[in-house]
């Protein structure tokens, strides 16, 4: 029986994030493909967590530098283990790697968070982002470590392929593009659609346990509402996102119609209700799940260049992509305003989702990767000799066992 277990970094949540929703197209792909699969995690289960069970996934709660979690996967005996993010192969890749050798290890690295947080930094420091500074980095250190000791890692970007394969030189064979698995916007959903006329407010949408998302909040409560309300004193913005902290809550403001709504169930039905989408993104990494939602509902969108990266390939943006606080308030204007620009943007978001996130197109090319590790997994783990490397267990035992020695001396 063909077996997938999924090492998650927290409970799937669907609907308080993006990294949830692909999580969850992730399960329903291995499922279509008959595969029986466990979602395992450390983490407590949330309020807002999906039912996985009702899909028929199996759902078990695991420990942290615990041989029991030996115990379970060696009775699993899993024939795929998909590592959540690259913490979650630091933690227990090496124990899979031990117990079941001949499994298959995938990392979903979900987006590059070395880049993320590197671009987090070169903010706070009020500096620009420099290639340096990510080769430098612990963070990119680990992460790689992590990619080139699984048999593939599922990356989310274009840009992130390009940067993983011209900047840190891993080969092609350990890359796969996996972006979001998306429905195809048919005619008949584009007649469904809220029409120019039928829509009334700007809307972002993220969680603000995320620090990018919160950092585009204030982006837009500081320096581009206002004057946004000022040419449109009827708009209101709608800001929507799960687990709101106090910093943000504080920033509802009726009066200037600036308005923190908190977490929805339904993303996709706030999305379609608003005219235009808002999103000052200026540090991140992968792709954003609020304007993948807002393509799905022909809703225009206004971000930067981050925040489009790696999303439309050479496809023009279905809205407008923008650095300048003044030409990003300009275009929110325009757009919210001019019915023909609106309804240009609109069709050129169902050309990105129709060409660059057809579900059944780029699931096909990873399936047949999948088949092509099961025949041939000893012969191209042979050809990943860093790999072997970084799972040799002595690589770094003599410097602990010496350190430990000299503890123990000083005792």
């Amino acid at each position: 029986m063909k077996k997938t277990l999924i090492i998650g970094c927290v409970w799937v949540e669907p609907n308080s994030s993006a990294a949830g929703s692909r999580m969850l197209q992730l399960i329903e792909l291995f499922l279509k493909e008959g595969y029986a699969v466990t979602f395992a995690t450390t983490t407590q289960k949330t309020a807002n967590a999906f039912d996985l069970k009702a899909l028929g996934v199996e759902e078990i709660k695991i420990e942290l530098n615990s041989s029991s979690f030996d115990d379970f996967v060696k009775e699993l005996n899993p024939t795929i283990v998909v590592f959540d993010r690259f913490m979650m192969e630091e933690q227990f890749g090496w124990r899979v790697a031990d117990i079941c050798p001949t499994a298959i290890r995938i990392l979903d690295t979900e987006d590059l968070h070395s880049l993320r947080k590197v671009r987090q930094e070169a903010i706070k420091k009020e500096q620009d982002f420099l290639i340096p500074d990510l080769l430098n980095s612990d963070i990119a250190k680990r992460e790689i470590a992590a990619i080139y000791r699984c048999d593939l890692s599922l990356i989310i970007s274009t840009f992130e392929m390009e940067l993983l394969q011209n900047v840190f030189n891993i080969d092609r064979s350990l890359l796969c593009h996996l972006p979001f698995l998306l429905e195809t916007i048919t005619t008949e959903i584009q007649e469904d659609w809220k029409t120019f006329e039928e829509r009334n407010y700007f809307v972002t949408i993220g969680n603000c346990l995320h620090a990018p998302n919160v950092d585009a909040i204030l982006q837009l409560k500081k320096h581009i509402w206002r004057a946004v309300r000022k040419q449109l004193p009827n708009a209101e913005m709608h800001v929507y996102g799960a687990y709101p902290t106090q910093q943000v809550l504080q920033l509802h403001d009726k009066k200037e119609g600036f308005l923190i709504k908190g977490f929805t169930e339904n993303a996709s039905e706030v999305i379609s209700k608003a005219k235009v989408v808002l999103a000052p993104i200026r540090f991140g990494a992968g792709i954003k799940g609020k304007l993948t939602e807002a393509m799905l509902n022909g809703t225009p969108s206004i971000t930067t260049k981050i925040g489009a990266e790696g999303m439309h390939a050479e496809l023009p943006w279905n809205g407008f992509v923008i650095d300048s606080h003044d030409a990003f308030i300009a275009n929110a204007i325009k757009l919210y305003t001019d019915r023909e620009l609106w309804k240009k943007s609109q069709k050129k978001g169902v050309e990105i989702i129709n060409q660059l996130y057809d579900k059944d197109k780029i699931t096909s090319s990873f399936l047949s990767r999948i088949e092509v590790l099961k025949s041939n997994l000893k012969q191209l783990r042979s050809k990943n000799f860093i790999g072997s490397i970084l799972q040799y267990q002595t690589l770094r035992s003599t410097k602990y066992m010496s350190k430990w020695i000299e503890e123990k001396n000083k005792k």
